[in-house]
C-alpha cells in the first residue's frame, strides 16, 4: 500500500494544537507521534509552519448532477470541494429526476462512485407521497431525509402538516429541513410584486423572505420534532430570532435538535446586495447586520452546531437576471475552508473551533463511520494549510463548472496547499490530482 509521512505539522484536532507526524498507510492514518520511523514511505511531506487538520465535511450541497448538468456535475463539484479542503459532503435531493425513491438514490451512488473525488452521502428527498418509498432507507448507508417545508415547488414541497407528521414520527434517524413558511412568502411576494411591478429591488429579498418566514417554519419544525422525538438538523439558520429556539446546555452526542450555519449568511449581510445584487440570492436570504453577528455568536456558543455551505451552482447567465427570474443559490464549495480561516485571522473564531464545527461535529450528528477526526485507525481525510501564504479569488483559480464566485476579487490570508480524502493525496500546489475517488459515507447506526 502506498504510505505518506507527514512531518512537523501543527495539528488542529479535538480542542488541541499539538506539533508531531502523522504516517498514512493505504487509506487510513497508522500512527500520529513524534519521530516516527517508517521504511521508504512513497511520499514525504514536510508541513514545518503549516496546519493540518482533519477534512471538512459539508453536510449540504447541491452538485446538480443528474438533470441540471450544465450548471455543475459530482466530479467538476467534488474538484471544488477537494480544493477547498472540503472531503466529503452530503448531497440534496432536488436534482432532476428528484431523489425520492431507492432506485434514482442509488443512481447518484453509482455516479459518485466513478467521478467524485471527496467522499459522498445523498439525503434521500421526502415528497407528498412517498413516505413508504422512504422508510426503506437503509440508514447506515444514508446520511438521512431532506424535508423542503419550503423555497420549493411541486412535490418537493412538504407543507402539509399530516404529511410531516408520517415523516417526523417514523423516520428512524436524521431529518434535514429547509424552513421558510410559503404562505407568508407568497403574501410578501404580491405585495412587493404590486409596489415596485416585475423590477422589486434585489435589496427586498430578506423583506420578502422575511424573519417572520423563517421563524415561523423553524419553530413548527422543532414543536413537532419535541412532539415525536425526532432527530432534526434544521438548516442554514440566517435569522438571530430562530436561534433562541436551540439549545447549547447539552453536548451534541445528546442533543435531538441541531442547527446549521452557512459560509454565506455569516460573510454577507443586507448592505451586500448592493454590491453583488443577484449573485448573492439565496434562501433563505442574507438578512441583518444584526442576524449576520447573532449567527457568529450561535456558533461560538454552541447554540449552532454545524458550518457548511448550501453550495448551489446556476451558471452566470441565470443569476444575471431580474429578481424574479434570477435563481437563488451560488457555489462556495471551494471557499467555505478558507472564509472561515480569514474570521480566524480577524480573531473572530478560533483554529479549534472552525475544525470542530466543519469536522468533528458533522461526523458526530451523522455519526459518520471513521472521519472527522485525526485518530489513529481513521480514515486519512486530511488537510494542509498555510495560514500565512495570500492569494485571491480569480477566474482563472476557481474550478465550480459555473465558474464564477461571490468572492471573486477577495484576497484569502490562508492557502489549502494539500488535500487527502481516504489516504489519497487529491490536490496538490494548486493542481487536481485525478484518478482516484472518494469513497462512500457509512454511518454507525
Amino acid at each position: 500500500m502506498n504510505s505518506t509521512l507527514i512531518l512537523n505539522a501543527k495539528i488542529v484536532n479535538e480542542g488541541k494544537i499539538v506539533e508531531s507526524d502523522v504516517l498514512i498507510n493505504g487509506e487510513r492514518i497508522e500512527k500520529i507521534g513524534r519521530d516516527l520511523q517508517r521504511n521508504a514511505p512513497s511520499q514525504v511531506v514536510d508541513a514545518q509552519g503549516k496546519i493540518l487538520m482533519p477534512g471538512a465535511i459539508d453536510d449540504q450541497v447541491h452538485f446538480r448532477e443528474p438533470g441540471l448538468t450544465h450548471k455543475g456535475t459530482l466530479y467538476t463539484e467534488s474538484r471544488a470541494a477537494v480544493a477547498g479542503g472540503v472531503t466529503s459532503f452530503m448531497e440534496m435531493p432536488n436534482t432532476v429526476p428528484p431523489a425520492f425513491t431507492q432506485e434514482l438514490l442509488e443512481q447518484k451512488y453509482q455516479i459518485a462512485a466513478k467521478n467524485s473525488l471527496a467522499n459522498y452521502s445523498f439525503f434521500i428527498g421526502a415528497s407528498n407521497d412517498n413516505l413508504e418509498e422512504v422508510l426503506k432507507t437503509d440508514i447506515k448507508k444514508v446520511c438521512g431525509l431532506k424535508i423542503f417545508m419550503g423555497s420549493s415547488t411541486g412535490n418537493l414541497l412538504v407543507d402539509n402538516e399530516k404529511t410531516l407528521e408520517g415523516f417526523f414520527s417514523k423516520f428512524p434517524t436524521l431529518i434535514a429541513t429547509h424552513c421558510e413558511h410559503e404562505p407568508t412568502i407568497r403574501k410578501n411576494t404580491e405585495d412587493w410584486a404590486t409596489k415596485f411591478g416585475q423590477d422589486v429591488p434585489i435589496s427586498e429579498h430578506p423583506n420578502i423572505r422575511s424573519e417572520e418566514a423563517c421563524y415561523r417554519s423553524s419553530s413548527f419544525a422543532v414543536d413537532m420534532a419535541k412532539k415525536h422525538g425526532t432527530k432534526l438538523h434544521i438548516l442554514h439558520i440566517s435569522t438571530a430570532k430562530e436561534i433562541s429556539l436551540f439549545d447549547n446546555s447539552i453536548p451534541l452526542e445528546k442533543k435531538k435538535i441541531t442547527a446549521e450555519a452557512c459560509v454565506h449568511h455569516l460573510w454577507f449581510n443586507e448592505k451586500d446586495y448592493n454590491t453583488l445584487g443577484t449573485k448573492i440570492k439565496w434562501n433563505p436570504a442574507i438578512k441583518t447586520e444584526k442576524d449576520q453577528h447573532a449567527i457568529l455568536q450561535a456558533v461560538l456558543d454552541n447554540r449552532i452546531d454545524v458550518i457548511a455551505t448550501d453550495h448551489a451552482p446556476h451558471t452566470l447567465e441565470e443569476k444575471d437576471n431580474t429578481y424574479f427570474k434570477a435563481p437563488s443559490g451560488g457555489p462556495l464549495v471551494q471557499h467555505s475552508l478558507v472564509a472561515m480561516l480569514e474570521f480566524y485571522h480577524r480573531r473572530k473564531i478560533s483554529l479549534e473551533k472552525i475544525v470542530e464545527k466543519m469536522s468533528h461535529h458533522p461526523a458526530i450528528l451523522f455519526q459518520i463511520e471513521n472521519r472527522g477526526f485525526i485518530r489513529e485507525g481513521y480514515y486519512a481525510d486530511l488537510v494542509l494549510v498555510d495560514l500565512q501564504k495570500s492569494w485571491t479569488v480569480g477566474k482563472e483559480n476557481i474550478l465550480a463548472k459555473c465558474g464564477w464566485s461571490p468572492f471573486e476579487g477577495q484576497a484569502f490570508q490562508a492557502l489549502v496547499e494539500k488535500t487527502w480524502v481516504s489516504g489519497n493525496l487529491v490536490f496538490s500546489d494548486k493542481k487536481i490530482m485525478d484518478g482516484k475517488s472518494g469513497m462512500r459515507l457509512r454511518f454507525n447506526r
